[in-house]
């Protein structure tokens, strides 16, 4: 396996510095965000598609360090009721799915999307519970009206590019745990994946250890983020929380940087996991730890991680 970092965590740096940042920390790969949430702050896929100058800069930026590029991110969502962010959203994907090729970069990141809840709708509506009885109706227009259609769709389209697709599992969107992660690849295509990050997990009270014997060869990529829970907090109010990111003595649960939610033995057994059902990809740091800096963070996951997989590679296995 591969050390990586989402280098979105530089968006205050060119992409050369960013570049340098991540080998610096013993990263050996490196997850591009190319449009949508993400932004553009290193590269605009949109506006650069068709300027093979700006690709071979690229190219030759990573190669000259020794670097990878793990995967394109543009998480997004194209199903989203507002017509100009769906489209907005889905042009940038199809640029980066179109850009990967090009760069030789086999797999593009980004989220199911979220339509609303009928083709009257503002705003993208996540359906929670089964009961009254117009959630499920609601649930099943979503996935057989909207998703299924559009990803059906675009999972030929990037066969055609030579592109898999890693799918976010993330709340607020329709893949956001194990089985509806694996309903989208049945249904729209077995080049529809899994960007695994079990920040996401946690805090809807799952086991990714045991999410990864499930989902086995659908993982196409790996985030390394962390979640702890605040057990009060949750005591009182459960996971369902609408409060701010910022609001971190309140909140039931905040990321942060890896090993300051769960210890290291949960992250040798995750890492193990993964090899025992084939991943040999990057895992790759995100930070969105609101206590620590983004140097901060980044440089304790980098650390931490590389001991880890520096072990394992060496054939040091923790059993799940």
């Amino acid at each position: 396996m591969k050390l990586g970092v989402f280098i979105v965590l530089f968006g205050q740096q060119s992409f050369e510095q960013a570049l340098d940042t991540a080998k610096a920390a013993g990263c050996e790969a490196v997850e591009i965000g190319t449009g949508a949430y993400p932004g553009t702050a290193h590269v605009n896929a949109r506006a650069i598609l068709n300027d093979e100058a700006a690709i071979r800069r690229i190219k030759d930026a990573v190669d000259s360090r020794g670097l990878t590029i793990s995967a394109l991110s543009i998480h997004g969502n194209p199903l989203h009721p507002n017509k100009e962010i769906a489209s907005a959203h889905h042009e940038d994907f199809v640029a980066s799915v179109q850009l990967a090729e090009k760069l030789g970069v086999d797999t593009v990141i980004t989220f199911s999307g979220l339509p609303g809840e009928s083709e009257h709708s503002k705003y993208p509506s996540w359906v929670t519970c089964p009961w009254p009885p117009d959630f499920l109706t609601v649930l099943e227009w979503q996935w057989n009206e909207v998703a299924i259609p559009y990803w059906k769709e675009q999972s030929a389209f990037c066969r055609k590019h030579g592109v898999k697709v890693a799918i976010e599992a993330h709340p607020g969107f329709l893949v956001y745990n194990t089985e509806t992660a694996l309903r989208l690849r049945r249904e729209a295509g077995d080049n529809i994946g899994v960007n695994f990050d079990p920040s996401h997990l946690f805090w809807q009270g799952m086991d990714p250890i045991e999410c990864v014997k499930a989902l086995g060869n659908a993982i196409y990529h790996v985030h390394a983020k962390d979640t702890k829970i605040d057990a009060r907090n949750t005591a009182l109010n459960g996971v369902l929380d609408t409060k701010h990111y910022g609001d971190i003595l309140n909140r039931s649960f905040v990321f942060r940087t890896v090993g300051y939610g769960h210890d290291d033995e949960f992250w040798k057994a995750l890492i193990s996991t993964l090899r025992l059902v084939g991943y040999d990809g990057t895992i790759s740091i995100e930070h969105e730890d609101g206590i620590m800096s983004v140097n901060e963070g980044f440089t304790k996951a980098a650390s931490f991680l590389n001991g880890l997989i520096l072990k394992e590679s060496a054939g040091e296995m923790w059993w799940a």
